[in-house]
């Protein structure tokens, strides 16, 4: 089979690429750069999936970032994403490529529900206003797939909405980092300096539901071998969630740091709680596999893989 990988530099697109080697996949994979393969360019993008015609698309690029980046750009979020979900899957419909896998999120979902969210759920109520952009855009290429297959029955295009991410490849800037990289920067940061307060954002009690990269790539794959079997939309994550207080005691513990911690309640927390409903994926004969510290282990390491020059001042 090939593959076409869109964001194959990105945390998501290199975990795929990780795990496949991993597990000696024999899936020819195409995961060409943003220069070699301009998804914000139309007539290119399709030039390359008529030159290429993969079997499957597997479509992860996309930006991406945290609150603090959502609530900046938020024109960029929504028009960029909406442009490379257009444009990719105009060419795919244009190629008649009969299979693609999207990335959707759980942004996607309405705000303010306290269970867990289920895949009918998307377009029942209002959006999380800090992340609006990214997540309108993300529900266009979702259903952008579906209208598609709706014209056209031979091809099967679906999305998984995975929960928050995080891990091996991931963005540590605090500008625009999500939560458990921006936690494991700081704390170590602290550790470093030999700190006695870390900031929190916000009171800390919001919920998440954080999963490390390694376990979506090998849904992925499983999504690939049982394609057939997914529905539409499936979501992807854990089906338990931790407060934002517990991820950073979680992160302290790995990372040695026994200081305390400071909230900043005049900063944006997002939603009170996401989690999402596994039902469906579990029918299906998948659960994640990494469990938290197992997680931020592998994600810290890659962390020190960065700068090198830290890792003298870390206990761990």
């Amino acid at each position: 089979m090939k593959i076409l990988l869109t964001g194959g530099t990105g945390m998501v697109g290199r975990n795929i690429l990780d795990y496949a080697r991993e597990t000696g996949r024999t899936f020819e994979i195409y995961a060409p750069s943003s220069q070699e393969l301009n998804l914000l360019d139309r007539a290119s993008t399709e030039t390359y999936v008529l030159r290429h015609r993969p079997d499957l698309i597997v479509h992860c690029a996309g930006r991406v970032g945290g609150i603090q980046a959502n609530i900046s750009n938020p024109v960029s979020f929504l028009i960029d994403n909406l442009d490379m979900a257009r444009n990719l899957f105009g060419a795919a419909q244009k190629a008649r490529i009969r299979r693609v896998l999207n990335m959707g999120t759980s942004c996607m979902y309405p705000r303010g529900i306290d269970h867990p969210l289920t895949e009918d759920l998307v377009l029942k109520g209002e959006l999380e206003p800090t992340n609006e952009g990214y997540a309108i855009a993300k529900v266009f290429a979702a259903r952008y797939l579906s209208y598609i297959h709706r014209e056209n029955h031979d091809l099967q295009y679906k999305t998984l909405i995975p929960c928050n991410l995080y891990g091996r490849y991931d963005n540590f800037n605090p500008q625009t980092s999500h939560m458990i990289p921006a936690a494991i920067h700081k704390v170590h940061t602290a550790v470093q300096a030999g700190a006695d307060g870390v900031e929190i954002w916000g009171d800390g009690t919001a919920r998440r539901e954080f999963m490390d990269a390694h376990d979506l790539a090998d849904f992925v794959f499983f999504a690939i071998e049982n394609f057939d079997r997914l529905p539409e939309m499936t979501n992807v994550g854990l089906g338990f969630d931790y407060s934002i207080n517990e991820y950073y005691q979680a992160v302290s513990e790995v990372l040695g740091y026994s200081g305390g911690f400071r909230h900043d309640l005049t900063k944006p927390v997002g939603m009170k709680r996401k989690l999402v409903s596994m039902k469906v994926a579990e029918s299906l004969g998948w659960k994640a596999k990494t469990g938290l510290e197992a997680g931020i282990r592998r994600a810290y390491d890659y962390y020190l893989s960065l700068h090198p020059e830290k890792r003298g001042g870390s206990r761990v």
